[in-house]
């Protein structure tokens, strides 16, 4: 599952919009104050996190896009 299949499957199973963010997909407006984030770093791994209190918290660093996207889902279900 790649980050749109993931936004996909996320409205499908009716999870908010202000609970995730998704690089590049999903960025919810207005910013909420905590959310989940999947989002792609410098060195090309991706990263799952939680946003709480205005800074990012890193959970997880991942090889890929799938992978994220699977733990994402996870922290979300």
């Amino acid at each position: 599952m790649d980050r749109h299949d993931l936004r996909a499957a996320l409205r499908a199973a009716g999870v908010a919009d202000g609970y995730y963010r998704i690089e590049g997909v999903h960025e919810p407006g207005p910013t909420p104050p905590d959310f989940l984030f999947l989002r792609r770093t410098g060195d090309g791994a991706w990263e799952t996190g939680a946003y709480e209190r205005g800074a990012y918290r890193t959970i997880s660093r991942h090889p890929s896009e799938e992978a994220a996207c699977a733990h994402l889902w996870q922290l979300l279900m």
